[in-house]
């Protein structure tokens, strides 16, 4: 319930931005109208990645939206992510919105962001360094609490045994879901390393294991694409294990509308690109800072055969 109002407040807030965009081009008299801003976003999601392109489109969204110009940038390495970051910095936006996988590695751009007196919201990653590392708020979700939502959900299925298919090394969050899924699901759960760049071989990691182990009943994604390797996968070792992933594709629904996917954890990807150019506009232009230091959650929320037909029409857009 206490998640249902926050998203309430959150979607009435950009409501508000809206219809305040309305009345300025009705000539009334609003708080800074028509001024100028600049919204940089520097993620780790590189850019042909199925979840950063929704993430993407939504921050894009707003920016036509609202009137603001937004530039979006990605690098999985956080290295080449710092070198994004300061870039922006130097450019001296009226606000910057970054994903934090690897939090330590990006924490010195960051900072230096917050230094310079550039609003930061952080998203998707990295809720835990938010705050200390300067960021206004954080819009995404608690991992480990997604993870504990999933190991719930799996526990409802009776398996005994899990593998957790992380698909890139060192990301933080993607640890805190296998985590938080081994608390709650009452089974032993084993991670398993892939390479998301290359799906083909990620399919075969997991048919060999499989294959090498019959007592795995349950295989836990974190990304579609891997969701749609794992399900290959199943398929080609004739495994009665059950398949459940992170995140939502067209892909994604049409497994769970066959029956062939248990439920997909929804982060809703749009809203993290969407609410975070909305705030920091919103900011700018009226002084309002949206937060109070806490996070926004967008996520966790499930997809499973009951609702994903409703779901789907959304992923089908690109906005899920």
């Amino acid at each position: 319930m206490k998640l249902k109002i926050s998203l309430l407040a959150v979607f009435g807030v950009a409501s508000l931005a809206l219809s305040g965009c309305t009345a300025t081009e009705s000539g009334a008299d609003t708080a800074a109208a028509g001024e100028k801003v600049t919204i940089a976003v520097v993620t780790h999601g590189t850019a042909g990645d199925s979840f950063w392109d929704v993430v993407k489109s939504g921050a894009e969204q707003a920016g036509t939206d609202l009137g603001a110009t937004v530039t979006y940038q990605g690098d999985g390495d956080p290295v080449k992510q710092s070198q994004l970051i300061e870039a922006a910095i130097a450019a001296q936006p009226d606000g910057l919105i970054v994903s934090m996988a690897n939090p330590d590695g990006v924490k010195s751009a960051v900072e230096k962001a917050v230094a310079a007196g550039i609003p930061v919201i952080t998203i998707n990653s990295g809720l835990e360094k938010s705050l200390e590392f300067g960021a206004q708020t954080h819009v995404g979700q608690s991992e480990f609490i997604a993870g504990q939502g999933a190991g719930e959900q799996l526990a409802a299925a009776n398996v005994t045994n899990v593998i957790c298919i992380i698909h890139e090394a060192g990301n933080s969050g993607l640890e805190e879901r296998c985590k938080g899924t081994a608390d709650t699901v009452g089974a032993t759960v084993s991670n398993v390393q892939v390479d998301v760049a290359n799906l083909a071989d990620a399919q075969n990691t997991i048919k060999s294991k499989l294959l090498a182990d019959p007592s795995i009943d349950a295989v836990l994604t974190l990304q579609t694409g891997v969701a749609v390797a794992a399900s290959q996968a199943i398929d080609e070792a004739k495994s009665p294990a059950a398949l459940a992933t992170f995140d939502v594709s067209a892909d994604v629904t049409r497994l769970i509308q066959g029956g062939k996917m248990l439920f997909a954890v929804d982060q809703q990807p749009y809203s993290q690109g969407y609410l975070p150019v909305t705030f920091l506009t919103l900011q700018k232009r009226n002084g309002d800072v949206v937060g109070g230091g806490l996070p926004v959650y967008s996520g966790p929320g499930f997809v499973t055969k009951e609702n994903a037909a409703q779901v789907a029409k959304f992923a089908e857009n690109g906005t899920r």
